[in-house]
């Protein structure tokens, strides 16, 4: 049975996502607030759906205590 791959998503689905500008989240990666990203071979940014979903549901509780 073969494994489902993690679905990477591109930087600008990400900030779709959370509805920002690209500076925007690049202050936030250099704070060390943003989610984690992964760096392709050929340069390119991901994020793995589930790091977003996990960051996103960690700031939430954050803002909600």
């Amino acid at each position: 049975m073969a494994t489902a791959r993690p679905t990477l998503l591109k930087l600008p689905e990400v900030l779709t996502e959370l509805g920002m500008s690209r500076a925007a989240f690049y202050r936030m990666r250099t704070r060390g607030h943003a989610p984690r990203l992964v760096k392709l071979p050929n340069g390119q940014i991901r994020c793995r759906r589930a790091d977003l979903d996990a960051w996103l549901e960690n700031n939430e509780a954050t803002q909600a205590a």
